[in-house]
Order: structure tokens, then sequence, then C-alpha cells
């Protein structure tokens, strides 16, 4: 897994993520980059899982956005409900963190679309420290991306499946 923080603070939504690509107890790869950024559609994405899958499903999520006119909500449903009714679809394993001016949602593979309360979302294996840490520091004078930098920083102390190479994507 990996370690994924949305934060939305005064107008700005950052995605961070780790690098760090595991298999098992090994660690593969350090400087993966596991968010993205739909520039067209201003829309930032994060994901969680096998690196595989979660390219296959950016891919279906650009299309649903285009197909929507960049109606983030219905493309997330959208979405979920092909990952959750496809054959192919339903055997990823992945978790994404999505958001755009207006919305976040986290996305799953049993068909969730759902929109947390509050303004960080953490998905992965240490997303509940990075969502922890971002609960803590979203109410200080820290930026959206600081906040989501720290709060990747904490869970890579904590998470063995996280490391502190982080990369952002902001809106």
């Amino acid at each position: 897994m990996t370690t994924i923080v949305l934060v939305r603070k005064n107008n700005e939504v950052v995605v961070a993520g780790d690098g760090q690509v595991s298999m098992g107890n090994t660690v593969v790869k350090s400087t993966a980059s596991k968010v993205r950024k739909i520039e067209k559609r201003e829309v930032v994405a994060g994901f969680a899982g096998s690196t595989a899958d979660a390219l296959t499903l950016f891919e279906r999520l650009e299309a649903k956005i285009e197909k929507h006119a960049g109606n983030l909500s219905r493309a997330a449903v959208e979405l979920a409900k092909d990952w959750r009714t496809d054959k192919y679809l339903r055997r990823l394993e992945a978790l994404m963190a999505i958001g755009d001016k207006e919305n976040s949602y986290i996305i799953s593979g049993t068909g969730d679309v759902l929109e947390p309360e509050g303004d960080v979302i953490g998905i992965g294996s240490g997303g509940n420290y990075a969502l922890a840490a971002g609960k803590v520091l979203i109410g200080t004078d820290m930026s959206a991306e600081q906040v989501a930098k720290k709060a990747i920083e904490v869970a890579s102390e904590i998470c063995v499946f996280t490391n502190n190479n982080i990369k952002i994507e902001k809106i």
C-alpha cells in the first residue's frame, strides 16, 4: 500500500503521497508518483494499492470526467459503478482520493463513493496516521500544502509501507 492525504484549506486543494512501492516486505521503488492532476478539469487524485490497477483507474476517471463535462460527483459515481460491476475492473485493488474545488471523495472497488466529513482525507496503509496529523494541523496557520506534506512525514515515521519521498499536486 501507500499513504495518500487530500487537504482542503483556504480555497486550495492538495493531494500528497509518498513514493514507496513495496512487494511484501521489500521496498522495490522509493520514488513512485501516486498523485495526478487532471489539468483540463482542475481535479487532483491520489491512489493507494496496486500501481497498474491505479493507473487503469486514473484513465477511467479521466474519461468519466470528460464524458460528464467536468462533473466530478457524477464521474465518481459512474467510475465506482463500473469498478464494482465490470468483471475486469472489480479485480482491481486500490483506493482513490479525488478532489476538485468543490468536492472531495474516496472511491473504492466495492462501489463506495464517500464524501468524508472535514477537510482532510487519508487512505492507504498510513492513511489513518496522515489523517490524524492532518486533522490536528488543519487548524494551524499552515497552508494546505504544508499540512499535507507534514501529514505524510508523520505517517512515514510510523508506517513501514510509507516513506518521506513526497509528491504533491494542487489546484
